[in-house]
């Protein structure tokens, strides 16, 4: 199992140099992976400030070599997949090769994603088609008669990784379309479930998982990451989290 730190772009000290800062001490603690989260404004909450993620990881990818980096999630219907393939891939081609693109409907919370639309169902229509169009224009394929001639260092594209809820049976299907889950509501049995009918190479991500039996116990059924969350609110906790390092079992 591999081991990641996910926080907010958000925040005075979490801001480009910051992040690349932390991902440095995060590789040199022995984590796998560093990911942040995708906000125009964090949480609604307008008086933080919130850098872009993107940007944030470019730094971070300049910073290191080894640790993978990404997002979960990239709310994608509020971006033009294009743009967001255009991104990846250069993040990707900065790195070497280690990001790993999460994407999902995003937070009704952040106040520019609910300008744009509010309904559950119009969001995952969105969502489907622009990530179906993102994976093709990651493979260098046309879309409507046009590509990307940039490729990323990782084929055949980058992984994509869907989040949400589980235990929704539409969540269930997108996730198996793709790479990988960082979904949340993942029991034991959950994710023994989803591995039996996923690919072979699918990766899931479980959070928050401490106990050593209980992540045996995710271990056992086919997880293969555990991931740690730290709000940007607390960029203290952050700093301890990962100078500690990830527990492993």
């Amino acid at each position: 199992m591999k081991y990641s730190v996910t926080t907010g772009a958000a925040g005075s000290r979490l801001d480009p140099a910051g992040l690349a800062a932390l991902a440095v001490r995060a590789e040199e603690a022995g984590w796998d992976a560093f990911f942040l989260e995708d906000y125009v404004v964090y949480q609604g909450q307008l008086d933080t400030p919130t850098w872009d993620p993107w940007i944030c990881l470019a730094a971070m990818a300049a910073a290191t070599k080894r640790i993978r980096l990404g997002t979960t999630v990239t709310p994608v219907p509020r971006r033009r997949p294009w743009q967001l393939a255009l991104e990846a891939i250069s993040v990707d081609r900065l790195s070497g090769g280690r990001l790993i693109l999460g994407v999902g409907a995003g937070d009704p919370s952040d106040p520019f994603l609910a300008m744009e639309s509010t309904s559950p169902a119009e969001l995952a229509k969105r969502l489907d088609e622009g990530v179906a169009t993102l994976a093709t224009l990651l493979a260098g394929d046309m879309v409507n008669g046009a590509r990307l001639a940039a490729r990323p260092v990782q084929r055949p594209r980058i992984p994509l990784w869907v989040g949400g809820d589980l235990r929704v049976p539409a969540v269930r299907r997108r996730i198996l379309r793709w790479d990988g889950s960082a979904a949340y509501g993942l029991s034991v049995d959950a994710v023994r479930d989803l591995v039996a009918d996923a690919p072979p190479g699918f990766d899931v991500k479980i959070g928050g998982v401490t106990d050593l039996d209980e992540l045996e116990d995710y271990r056992a059924a086919g997880a293969t990451w555990c991931g740690r969350w730290v709000s940007p609110n607390e960029p203290d906790q952050l700093e301890e989290v990962i100078r500690t390092g990830p527990v492993r079992g």
